[in-house]
């Protein structure tokens, strides 16, 4: 049987799949780092679970995450959303989403793309913490508070320096498996010899 992190519950199967497929995993598409970034503003005071099981909700409601598409979104579509029970119905998250698409596109323009943009803050490096037990997982880093506070300076909402650093982690920026968890060094074995500044240029 493989070991895994101490925070998950291996009673249900689709945070297994999650953990064992896609958290940690380096990513450097900008689609689904919008996906991410929506999924972790919306999570803001309630469960990590919570918002996994309303994955396809919003994946649904928020135009599959194009990001050009979400950034259009009005009023209208607003009011709608507030009678959608499969995403969480707060008015204030949801004009969120559409606000930081915008400025998502803003840094698009800028950067190039908004990987490049983000992994700049890492220098294009997988951040490797020692975790031994529950107490060791940090919930923010320094890296985490400045990353929000420049997005905060372009506009973002709901993306506090404790949001950003579980977006690190969901993005592989942080390596934060346990140590005895059998995804760390698998994932340090795939990414060892990728030079992760040739992928996001």
């Amino acid at each position: 049987m493989c070991t895994r992190c101490l925070w998950l519950d291996p009673t249900k199967p689709d945070y297994v799949a999650y953990h064992d497929n896609e958290w940690g995993v380096p990513m450097f598409d900008d689609q689904t780092l919008f996906e991410f970034i929506t999924l972790e503003s919306a999570q803001a005071g309630l469960s990590w679970y919570t918002i996994l099981k309303k994955r396809q909700g919003y994946k649904k409601a928020f135009h599959q995450f194009n990001v050009k598409d979400v950034a259009k979104m009005t009023a209208c579509d607003v009011s709608r959303l507030m009678d959608n029970t499969d995403i969480v119905r707060n008015k204030l998250k949801i004009l969120a989403t559409i606000n930081n698409a915008q400025a998502f596109i803003k840094i698009q323009g800028e950067f190039g793309s908004f990987s490049r943009y983000q992994w700049q803050f890492v220098d294009y490096q997988i951040t490797v913490n020692n975790i031994k037990s529950k107490e060791d997982y940090p919930a923010t880093s320094e890296v985490s508070v400045r990353f929000a506070k420049d997005l905060k300076k372009r506009g973002f909402k709901f993306l506090g320096p404790t949001t950003v650093y579980a977006h690190m982690q969901a993005s592989g920026m942080v390596n934060d498996h346990d140590n005895a968890c059998f995804r760390k060094q698998e994932i340090l074995d795939d990414w060892q010899h990728i030079d992760i500044k040739e992928r996001v240029t």
